[in-house]
């Protein structure tokens, strides 16, 4: 999990929205792209103290920082992840390795959209956590990735012999990459890092329904299908029953909060009355 500051906190918000807006509407195939693009890209910024100094500048304007970063990877990555690039080096992040956990943070998250599409994002999430678990329980492994004596190939390698034909694609390309970029990190750290970014993910594509009674299917479509226009992936709902919700239903669906209950409004007459 990343802990940023102030800026940097809300440099990430509006970054991951710039995600959302790429990926809308995109197959499976295009956002695994994004994220093997942005994984790309932040091998050579974290290769390089200067470059990350130079690209959070406060005294550079952003056109430069663009330019900058368009110069260095317009040839060998895609537009979409470009753009996302440019959107990083254009806001403001209170540490320069701040900008590279947040371009690590949204290349996790295109990789879990991907399986959002392909409705594996649970799957995924179950089995990423389950590795953790297992680098800790297993010293010989958490070893085997983390020498320095092989390459990070080989060590590839040895994740696809033991984990490809159980885990699904998405959580193998995480795999992949947590061993090609530990970013002076334990591997277990970073698998940690991955876990929460999966989880934000899915956190932001799971819509948290309050209604007085229960949702027909008809219903429960109409609903899904306009979150998922919104944001332009499938959305998965959470629906409670809530006794105390007055006609209409309450909707929490990422950083947004839609209340539509006759019990919202009243409280809201109510303090208006006294206020």
């Amino acid at each position: 999990m990343i802990i940023l500051g102030g800026s940097s906190r809300q440099s990430l918000a509006g970054l991951r929205l710039s995600l959302d807006e790429k990926l809308k509407g995109l197959s499976a195939a295009d956002c695994s792209a994004i994220s093997k693009d942005l994984f790309a890209a932040l091998l050579a910024i974290d290769s390089s103290i200067g470059l990350r100094r130079a690209l959070t500048d406060p005294a550079r304007d952003a056109a430069s920082k663009s330019e900058l970063i368009a110069d260095l990877f317009k040839k060998s990555i895609g537009e979409p992840a470009l753009a996302l690039l440019r959107a990083a080096v254009s806001l403001r992040w209170s540490t320069p390795v701040e900008l590279a956990d947040a371009i690590e943070q949204i290349a996790v998250e295109a990789e879990a959209s991907a399986a959002n599409i392909s409705d594996e994002l649970d799957r995924v999430q179950s089995e990423v956590f389950a590795f953790s678990k297992l680098l800790i329980e297993n010293p010989d492994l958490r070893q085997a990735l983390s020498t320095t004596s092989d390459s990070t190939a080989r060590k590839q390698e040895l994740l696809k012999s033991i984990f490809g034909g159980k885990f699904t694609s998405y959580s193998n390309e995480l795999l992949a990459h947590s061993v090609e970029g530990r970013r002076s990190r334990s591997i277990e750290k970073t698998i940690s890092s991955y876990s929460h970014a999966v989880t934000a993910r899915r956190n932001r594509v799971n819509a948290h329904i309050r209604a007085s009674i229960v949702l027909s299917d008809a219903q429960k479509k109409k609903l899904t299908d306009s979150l998922t226009k919104q944001i332009g992936q499938p959305v998965h709902l959470n629906i409670e029953i809530d006794p105390s919700v007055i006609g209409g239903i309450a909707i929490r669906f990422g950083d947004e909060v839609i209340d539509g209950t006759i019990s919202k409004r009243l409280a809201e007459a109510s303090q208006a009355l006294v206020s």
